[in-house]
């Protein structure tokens, strides 16, 4: 199984980013985590859109459409989905062939605060609803305190958090071999 794994921040020492890479070492068995580079979408303009796809948004909906299911891990600005994720999901959700339609997704996020994301991902739920996606409901993984759950080289340390993320990994296999 292909799993595309798409991080909603950009920055170097993301916690996000880090969880992310945890998700591609603790893929279970027959599963293939690869990560996308979503930093040179530009911004959404439909007139852009209607003159032609950027390049970069093509090779992205090609990269989302040749995966099995997607792994969207976000951090969470202002209690909402950050603008990058936004901007990208804006992109795809557009013709031609929109590619996260009937897609598998599983959400993720990780913070320094208490609620690890929660508000945000509540957020990117409706937007995939939106699109037409099958999500996975089940476990919600939501990576409070992130400062304490990676180590200095990015490294996933805390044990609970892996297992929310095997979890979660596990829920999508499951949801694809439901959905086709």
């Amino acid at each position: 199984m292909k799993v595309l794994g798409i991080c909603g921040s950009l920055r170097k020492a993301s916690f996000n980013a880090m969880a992310l890479r945890a998700a591609q070492k603790l893929a279970p068995a027959g599963m293939e985590v690869e990560i996308a580079d979503i930093a040179a979408i530009p911004l959404y303009n439909d007139d852009v859109r209607a003159a032609g796809e950027p390049a970069e948004v093509a090779a992205l909906k090609a990269k989302v459409r040749a995966a099995d299911a997607v792994l969207i891990v976000m951090p969470e600005y202002n209690f909402s989905v950050p603008g990058v994720l936004k901007n990208m999901l804006d992109w795809m959700s557009r013709p031609p062939e929109p590619p996260f339609e009937g897609k598998v997704v599983a959400i993720m996020g990780a913070s320094q605060g208490p609620v690890g994301t929660a508000r945000g991902q509540y957020d990117l739920r409706k937007i995939l609803v939106y699109m037409n996606t099958f999500t996975v409901n089940k476990p919600e993984v939501f990576i409070s305190s992130a400062q304490t759950k990676f180590n200095a080289q990015g490294e996933l340390t805390d044990e609970p958090t892996a297992k929310f993320i095997t979890d979660l990994l596990v829920a999508t296999q499951n949801l694809k071999k439901r959905v086709g």
